[in-house]
């Protein structure tokens, strides 16, 4: 499999950008809802630690992932069957992600910023943690929260969708299975 993408199938670092993004966001989306429940102040520092640490590298896989499709690949073609308004949905809703992804990550770094938790968190410091709830970010971190489950609901029904009822192989375009019948 090629780096680069062909006009049926994605290569193989769009694939691995998109795979290691997505299990990610599902650690975030989980972690995230663990913390803001748990009680014990160490395990909960240890959790937040990695929490944070994960949100930094989707980060900074989402902004690869921008350059790679504005500078060096090119996505595939649309299937021949795919309606406009479904790719415009598509097209939509993976913008969405990137600025969900973006807002989500500011919004972290800047809870951490302004409560002084990075002292906790990454310097060694034995101070409990703040109340997040106190500081403004934490709004927008908990709205992209839920905004991040919806869409990512939505992506998988829709790539669902196109493998079992529209049985256009579109999961193969994204390294899961073959994108043609052998003869």
């Amino acid at each position: 499999m090629s780096a680069k993408s062909t006009s049926e199938r994605y290569g193989s670092v769009a694939i691995a950008i998109h795979w290691l993004t997505a299990a990610a966001i599902l650690g975030l989306l989980v972690s995230g809802a663990i913390i803001e429940d748990m009680r014990d102040p160490a395990q909960k520092v240890a959790l937040l630690r990695v929490h944070v640490v994960v949100g930094v590298t989707v980060l900074v896989l989402t902004l690869f992932r921008i350059v790679w499709w504005g500078v060096v690949d090119r996505r595939p073609a649309a299937t021949t069957s795919t309606p406009r308004w479904q790719a415009f949905a598509a097209h939509l809703v993976h913008g969405l992600l990137y600025v969900v992804i973006i807002v989500m990550v500011g919004s972290g770094i800047g809870m951490i910023a302004l409560s002084g938790a990075a002292d906790t968190l990454f310097g060694g410091g034995s101070a409990a943690l703040p109340d997040f709830r106190d500081y403004a970010p934490r709004g927008a971190h908990g709205l992209g929260a839920n905004a991040m489950w919806l869409l990512v609901i939505v992506h998988v029904l829709a790539a669902l969708y196109h493998q079992f009822v529209l049985r256009d192989r579109l999961l193969a375009r994204m390294g899961l299975g073959r994108t043609q019948q052998r003869i």
